[in-house]
């Protein structure tokens, strides 16, 4: 189930790689862009397709549990690719957030 359309309504349960386009500067002065991708869960969806939607992905690196809240329509973002859906009941999942969360979730069907 990989998608990698700006169409997609990007859901809370949603494991997404997003890659985000990074502009750095050596020694010499000399920009170079790169593509840093960040992979983890969708925890919370705000303002749907629109202009000023965002979503906010968070992941556990190194142990540490990292977030990062994403525009959508950023010309920074090069795109996201939607890698599997889990079956959730709510529309914010910072219960994720919760280091004694134990729960498993089940991954939806496709078809």
């Amino acid at each position: 189930m990989t998608e990698t359309t700006t169409a997609t309504a990007y859901k809370p349960g949603m494991v997404v790689k997003v890659h985000q386009k990074i502009k750095e500067t050596n020694t010499k002065g000399e920009e170079k862009e790169r593509v840093q991708i960040f992979e983890g869960i969708i925890i919370a969806a705000k303002h749907g397709q629109e202009s000023g939607g965002t979503i906010t992905v968070r992941k556990i690196a190194s142990g540490v549990g990292v977030e990062k809240i994403f525009p959508i329509h950023s010309p920074a973002i090069d795109k996201i690719e939607v890698v599997k859906q889990y079956e959730v009941s709510r529309a914010k999942l910072h219960f994720l957030r919760d280091p004694e969360f134990k729960r498993k979730m089940k991954e939806k069907k496709t078809k």
